[in-house]
């Protein structure tokens, strides 16, 4: 079993994994950034380790730092927690072979995942459903021309290396293909060193639901049902649900059939989360995130497995405590992230949080690393909270929803709370009526007027 784990990551997952360690009596290591000496997670962690100056590359991303930092403590597993180098292929294989447990799945399913053209090929053979589109990278723009008016537009253009938005174009028309290629190559390049894209037709109205797994190294795999992520903008996640008010049992067991058995072929190991677009009753592959998910409290809520505490079982070489029978959907459960941006511009909003008052109540969670006087640095991801409701039903999450988002009080900085009030209280948003492309086509045109 794992006894000291070091948390190499920050903000509210960090003190999320710290909190699991304390449940767990493993004592924590937080490494983390001048820019976060203050923070919570490192202020109640057992120890933390400075591992250079605020911006990610010299800390969050400096592996021989966090791997030392390990040693030096006498870790013996490391969490890598949500981005940063959650998915580094490197970074794992590099803490296996200094003899420290990886909280994750293996290295080879870690790059498996990792380029997006590979883990669709890898979709086709294992039996899930994917988007149609180019085989792999567009390095001639001719061919993709063909391939393009074989499909039909709209298409869009995707980084193999991509996530969160960055590298991606959709092109209406075919005058304007060579033009988002090259853009799209630009952005690839800049955000993940890879200028390789590829191709998929563009679907007009899809849900985004993806899968929560988890597999141990008994040859158990599980899934935990969907969430529902349709809410995005600039294809970053807004507003999450579970279970999707789009999904029938039916669905759920016959997806949730697909991916455990693919998860079990593939030898999968620790949490994972198979993404998909749905749309007129199909579901169609779009990529696999091989970590803990921002998401992930609220599968927790609706199914009462603490995954993160499941993940660290499962790297300590523990057989899964519960089989796909025992899982059972309780209530309905939202999560609302809160960024430190303005809620109508979307512009950063880094600074000193004046005053804080989290809300409460039945049903009501809040992850946050915010306390009154902290100063959130301008080097990050802008989310600094996740507000998660459970209710019996959906009408009452979205009540729920409600009540607390009108007593959650921060001040000295913008915050998207106004957005997600406004929300959830949205007549589509009672009804479940909304797709990918909603909040962008229909909600904050309206909002701003």
């Amino acid at each position: 079993m794992i006894k000291k784990l070091l948390i190499a990551n920050r903000g509210e997952v960090a003190l999320r994994i710290l909190r699991a360690c304390k449940d767990m009596n493993i004592k924590s290591v937080v490494v983390h950034s001048s820019a976060d000496s203050s923070s919570m997670p490192v202020r109640l962690a057992d120890e933390s380790v400075c591992i250079g100056p605020g911006p990610s590359k010299d800390s969050y991303l400096n592996i021989t730092s966090i791997i030392a930092a390990a040693e030096i403590t006498g870790a013996d597993a490391i969490h890598p927690g949500v981005g940063f180098l959650a998915e580094s292929e490197k970074f794992s294989r590099m803490v296996e072979e200094h003899n420290i447990i990886f909280v994750g799945p293996k290295p080879e399913h870690i790059a498996l995942m990792g380029d997006k053209i590979t883990a669709k090929k890898t979709a086709v053979k294992l039996g899930i459903p994917v988007v149609p589109g180019s085989d792999g990278i567009i390095d001639n723009i001719e061919k993709a021309k063909e391939i393009a008016a074989e499909m039909g537009y709209p298409i869009i253009i995707k980084a193999t290396a991509g996530g969160g938005g960055k590298g991606m174009q959709v092109v209406e028309e075919p005058k304007d293909l060579d033009e988002a290629v090259k853009i799209a190559q630009k952005e690839a390049q800049a955000n993940f060193d890879n200028p390789d894209v590829f191709m998929e037709k563009y679907l007009q109205n899809p849900r985004h639901i993806e899968i929560q797994v988890i597999s141990d190294m008994h040859g158990n795999s599980v899934h935990l049902a969907e969430r529902d992520c349709s809410i995005q903008r600039r294809h970053q996640k807004i507003w999450e649900e579970a279970p999707s008010p789009a999904i029938t049992e039916n669905k759920r067991a016959m997806l949730g059939g697909i991916v455990v058995n693919a998860m079990k072929h593939l030898g999968y190991r620790g949490v994972g989360t198979i993404e998909f677009l749905y749309e007129d009753g199909k579901f169609y592959f779009i990529e696999m995130n091989t970590r803990l998910q921002v998401e992930h409290p609220i599968t927790e809520m609706i199914t009462g497995i603490d995954i993160v505490k499941e993940q660290i079982l499962v790297a300590s070489g523990k057989p899964l405590s519960f089989k796909q029978d025992d899982i059972k959907i309780t209530g309905h459960a939202i999560e609302c992230r809160i960024n430190a941006e303005h809620s109508e511009t979307f512009l950063p909003s880094p600074g000193v949080v004046e005053s804080y008052h989290a809300p409460g109540g039945y049903g009501v969670r809040i992850d946050s690393h915010l306390y009154t006087g902290y100063a959130i640095p301008p080097y990050y991801d802008s989310l600094i909270s996740k507000l998660i409701v459970h209710g019996s039903d959906r009408e009452e999450a979205l009540r729920r929803t409600s009540r607390a988002l009108s007593e959650y009080v921060i001040t000295g900085i913008d915050t998207s709370i106004p957005l997600h009030r406004k929300l959830a209280t949205n007549s589509d948003m009672q009804t479940g009526n909304y797709n990918v492309h909603w909040l962008e086509r229909s909600f904050l045109p309206k909002a701003k007027k």
